[in-house]
């Protein structure tokens, strides 16, 4: 269980806004986590459309079998969190979280994630600093 606040302590160390996770899990993790695994929403601005830009993130939500992990951008800059209980595909419970216990939860799905893949453990590595 060390190792899973140690990831969440990385994942904090630099990261205050939605932008900051989305990059943290598509630059250094994007490769080690599976297909479909996080979904990035963006708001676009006209000026972003017409400039082919994606545009601002404003919710980031990581999905495995059993739960939905979602931050999301708040009025004022803050980031709010909110962990899902799902069945089937089906979310039968959700409650707001703060955004360290969505980061341990976080970390308890990227630990499980590199007890089973090797791309995982290596990205996991690289973010860790060793």
């Amino acid at each position: 269980m060390g190792d899973v606040h140690l990831i969440a302590a990385a994942l904090r160390s630099d990261t205050a806004d939605i932008a900051s996770y989305t990059r943290v899990l598509t630059s250094t993790l994007g490769s080690a986590l599976p297909p479909g695994m996080v979904t990035i929403e963006h708001r676009r601005t006209l000026a972003d459309r017409v400039a082919g830009r994606e545009g601002q993130p404003v919710s980031l939500t990581v999905r495995t079998d059993d739960q939905e992990l979602e931050l999301h951008q708040r009025r004022h800059g803050q980031v709010g969190a909110e962990i899902r209980h799902v069945v089937r595909g089906v979310v039968i419970s959700r409650r707001p979280a703060g955004v360290d216990e969505w980061l341990v939860a976080f970390a308890q799905v990227l630990h499980a994630l590199a007890e089973r893949s090797a791309a995982a453990r290596t990205a996991l590595a690289d973010l860790l600093g060793g």
